[in-house]
């Protein structure tokens, strides 16, 4: 376990929940500045499912990252219950959905529950409209490599107008692999740009740096290499537009919305 994930484990949790409530941070997990009006009001989108553990790492460490960069933000997890395969893309598009019945937020920032930034300097901001930006840059279990190009996962920012115009992830990748590829490909063909902070400034690649908590690999999608094939003929039919889910309950924490639901993979889904 890395240094950053023990230290977050540290705190008793009445403890920071009380710390979190003195800096400002409101019940579901909602914080807005009170010495200076934010720029950004930023969705934080977590898929989630049976990663407990992992779910008390990361919302110690990062409330107060946040915090930090004196954004205004909430932070939803979206638990799928059990049954199916995971989505992690369809969970995305009903974090989506569910926060902007909430509230008015101006980007959205997608955000594996098992990826921690090691920088304060990281920008947990907004993007220009047109300009998507892949954060997670670098992980420590690549040695730090660069990720491709072409990588979109991990932890990822749209605006609100960008993430419709490519109609969401696909819902269609049930278990692990190649949703943030096919968002890569829905990306490039509407004329948008992915950028990394580090597009004008080599040097800010320590920035972008993020760790990994230890975890089980989720069992792979033995059809996702078809499935990305066939990306361009599911553009306008598979994403926003028909995403289609039984929400179970909504739960406002002291530390975080809880959006629970009920997915199912059937032959519409899975094909």
């Amino acid at each position: 376990m890395s240094v950053i994930a023990s230290n977050s484990r540290k705190e008793k949790e009445y403890a920071f929940t009380s710390r979190m409530s003195i800096m400002g941070l409101k019940t579901g997990g909602k914080y807005k500045p009170d010495n200076c009006i934010s720029r950004s009001n930023v969705a934080l989108i977590i898929p989630y499912r049976q990663r407990k553990f992992h779910l008390k790492i990361f919302l110690r460490y990062m409330h107060p990252f946040l915090q930090r960069q004196q954004l205004q933000y909430v932070v939803f997890i979206v638990e799928q219950s059990n049954g199916s395969a995971f989505n992690r893309g369809m969970l995305m598009n009903i974090g989506y959905q569910e926060a902007l019945k909430q509230g008015s937020f101006q980007c959205f920032i997608f955000h594996d529950v098992d990826l921690l930034p090691e920088d304060d300097r990281n920008p947990y901001t907004c993007p220009e409209n047109g300009r998507p930006r892949q954060m997670a840059y670098s992980i420590d279990i690549y040695d730090y490599r660069p990720t491709p190009k072409q990588h979109l996962g991990g932890v990822s920012a749209f605006t609100v107008t960008d993430f419709q115009l490519i109609n969401g992830f696909s819902n269609l990748f049930w278990g692990w692999g190649s949703e943030d590829d096919d968002l890569y490909r829905r990306v490039v063909h509407h004329n948008l740009t992915v950028t990394r902070i580090t597009d004008n400034e080599p040097a800010f690649a320590n920035i972008v740096r993020y760790r990994m908590i230890d975890h089980r690999k989720e069992k792979s999608n033995p059809g996702r290499n078809l499935l990305l094939d066939g990306w361009k003929h599911r553009l306008i039919n598979d994403g926003l537009s028909d995403l289609s889910y039984k929400k179970l309950h909504v739960l406002l924490t002291p530390l975080f919305t809880q959006i629970t639901v009920d997915i199912q993979q059937t032959s519409q889904t899975s094909a």
